[in-house]
């Protein structure tokens, strides 16, 4: 069955699972959690069907410990992206008239994560997009670490 029309291989939870294993469910999920590549990336299905797996006893690791390592990728990958925002964010808005990035905008974000920073960020967990994205703009807006 040819499906070229739904993405391509590479992006078939069954195919990077199959490929990959355990390992690469758990790249995916660091890199879907905080890295600026990420957001394209098959991280719900790839998860439901790792659950799958693992219950129907196709991949040879206990649930708990799919879980556990499944949400310890996702805070690392989090953190990972709320550090490089932080360390490298600063540098892409020193100038003010950049044609791709404003400083107002990075004010703005600031301002908005004071306002609701815990909040979005408990809840940009389950947008897929979002959820790549909003670690590296709190540390581009210098989000308070706690």
């Amino acid at each position: 069955m040819n499906t070229l029309a739904l993405g391509p291989q590479w992006l078939d939870p069954d195919y990077l699972i199959s490929t990959f294993g355990l390992i690469g469910v758990l790249v995916i999920v660091f890199a879907e959690s905080g890295l600026l590549i990420g957001f394209f990336l098959p991280g719900d299905s790839l998860l439901f069907t790792t659950g799958l797996l693992v219950t129907a006893g196709k991949l040879d690791k206990p649930l708990w410990l799919v879980c556990l390592l499944v949400v310890l990728a996702a805070v690392l990958g989090d953190q990972a992206g709320y550090l490089f925002g932080r360390k490298v964010g600063p540098s892409l808005f020193k100038r003010p008239d950049s044609k791709l990035f404003k400083q107002e905008n990075v004010e703005k974000a600031h301002e908005f994560f004071e306002k609701h920073g815990p909040k979005s960020l408990i809840l940009a967990r389950f947008v897929p997009i979002v959820r790549t994205f909003t670690p590296i703009i709190a540390g581009v807006s210098r989000m308070n670490y706690r």
